[in-house]
């Protein structure tokens, strides 16, 4: 799925294509015994799919800092569809004492969980550290996510065993992934302020959400369970994610009208990924436009996807100075 296809809408082997929307690959699809847990679900393309996830039947937990526009958000969804099954827990995924309390408060409300989404972003901030001491694009985009994956993970697996449907995790990557640097990842300078590049770090934070999920992939596939995990380029959609940049976004978009997303469009590969039987046992891959597409030469390094997931277990043991989450450090 190239350039021609984006800016025409040519749709690939899936069907759908860059025109394509989240209520256009979801119809007809039953989503009534599924849970969805789906991470910064209030704005942007995060609240399309929570919307469009409770229309297909689904009940839907968001986590959100903001619970303000969580409410606003879940009165716009009940009135589109007063049977629509949401619930709003606290989350805010640059503070591991946040995440730790959204996943007790969600085991307290007794559901099973079949989706998670990984969805939730900040994006070319100003250089500042999370609550954790740690650089805040990177806590948020990766840590956050990676931590709050694993602490889920054993009611994932449960929810698959027991009733015997497929469960689907999807990471929100972007194809600035391809926009990082040489190495990937700097491992040894991830809370550098002296090399810090709004652009680049936010594009090893995407680079590692596809590594972590390549790797959670292997290591599921390893172990024979009902889950899959993939990541996802949602395309360029305008939304509060720009914050930082949202004059520079508005000129360029001004000039490159044609590469651009509405939300709705912006939802359908996230929406597409988690709810399609067609994608029944894919897993490890990486999706844009509906379609699966290759992604860079570091985003398939299983070395590097390794190495990840040991430095951030390290990361998140020698914050909370202890091992919460019971993973064998490797040395």
């Amino acid at each position: 799925m190239g350039i021609y296809s984006l800016i025409t809408g040519r749709r690939g082997p899936s069907g759908f294509g860059s025109a394509s929307t989240a209520e256009e690959v979801t119809k007809g699809i039953d989503a009534t015994h599924l849970t969805a847990v789906i991470t910064g679900g209030t704005g942007g393309i995060g609240m399309e799919t929570a919307r469009v996830m409770a229309k297909r039947g689904a009940h839907v937990v968001i986590g959100a800092r903001n619970m303000g526009a969580a409410e606003n958000a879940k009165t716009e969804i009940f009135r589109q569809n007063s049977n629509a099954r949401v619930t709003l827990l606290y989350l805010d995924l640059s503070s591991f004492k946040s995440i730790k309390a959204f996943v007790h408060d969600f085991h307290a409300l007794h559901l099973p969980l079949n989706l998670l989404i990984n969805n939730a972003g900040v994006m070319f901030c100003p250089y500042q550290l999370s609550d954790d001491g740690i650089e805040l694009q990177f806590a948020t985009n990766h840590i956050g996510h990676f931590l709050l994956t694993n602490l889920l993970l054993d009611t994932m697996k449960t929810t698959a065993k027991t009733s015997g449907v497929e469960g689907r995790i999807l990471n929100i990557s972007s194809i600035a992934h391809i926009y990082t640097y040489q190495e990937g990842i700097q491992f040894d300078s991830i809370n550098d302020i002296s090399c810090y590049s709004d652009k680049k770090f936010y594009g090893q934070s995407k680079l590692a959400n596809i590594l972590h999920a390549n790797e959670l992939s292997r290591q599921l596939q390893e172990e024979g369970v009902n889950i899959t995990v993939n990541s996802v380029h949602p395309g360029l959609i305008l939304t509060n994610l720009f914050q930082h940049t949202a004059l520079l976004m508005r000129f360029l978009k001004f000039f490159s009208f044609y590469m651009w997303k509405s939300i709705p469009q912006g939802a359908a590969t996230t929406c597409y990924v988690a709810l399609h039987p067609s994608l029944k046992g894919v897993t490890g891959k990486y999706f844009a436009d509906c379609n699966e597409v290759t992604p860079t030469k570091l985003a398939r390094d299983d070395t590097l996807a390794q190495k990840l997931w040991d430095f951030s277990v390290k990361l998140i043991n020698s914050v909370s100075k202890k091992n919460y989450l019971g993973f064998e450090e490797t040395s």
